[in-house]
């Protein structure tokens, strides 16, 4: 099976080569993490941003390697100094700073969501909480990891790095398990 990009893609320009194919939509994944990233409620030490609901799109999207592979080019892009991460924010200091759990998180919650949906859990309403379920389950895993350690304390990492955010990472997912099916559909059509 394939997500629904890569055939959208495939279906609009037949003839791009399978690299240029996997370039492009690498390149437009990361860009649409690190404008996401832009939708911030400032909190501290950890902010509230839409990067989350671009993991789970992207991975979605573009499938476990791309999916990945978009999120590492978007935390290389803002280790590089484009005004990438979180409000604007760049450069090395974000990769061991209070975030980079959550950095680590993204790629590997990308890539566990682009597995499952090339298995198809989110073409269908009845299945499409799954892959977004769990890939928020792994960004919480290592983010709340890291901040524990930063901050000495496990209880300190949940109150900081988890709570504030279950409200609306739950929208988040649910939002991205309504609207796969629903493109889904569009695209068969």
């Amino acid at each position: 099976m394939t997500t629904l990009v890569p055939a959208l893609y495939e279906r609009s320009f037949p003839r791009a080569s399978t690299l240029t194919r996997n370039l492009i939509l690498i390149l437009l994944g990361s860009l649409c993490v690190a404008l996401f990233a832009q939708i911030e409620i400032p909190m501290q030490p950890v902010p509230i941003t839409g990067q989350t609901f671009a993991v789970l799109l992207i991975g979605a999207l573009l499938g476990s390697k791309r999916g990945a592979a978009a999120i590492l080019v978007y935390i290389a892009e803002g280790a590089l100094g484009l005004p990438f991460f979180a409000g604007g924010g760049s450069g090395l200091a974000t990769l061991t700073g209070t975030t980079a759990g959550y950095l680590v998180g993204f790629v590997v919650a990308a890539y566990v969501i682009g597995w499952l949906a090339e298995r198809g859990l989110e073409r269908s309403v009845q299945t499409s909480l799954i892959p977004f379920f769990i890939g928020t389950l792994i960004i919480y895993f290592f983010g709340v990891s890291w901040l524990s350690y930063l901050l000495g304390s496990l209880s300190k990492g949940f109150q900081f790095g988890l709570i504030p955010f279950l409200f609306g990472d739950a929208l988040k997912l649910i939002a991205a398990a309504l609207l796969l099916p629903v493109a889904w559909k569009l695209y068969n059509k």
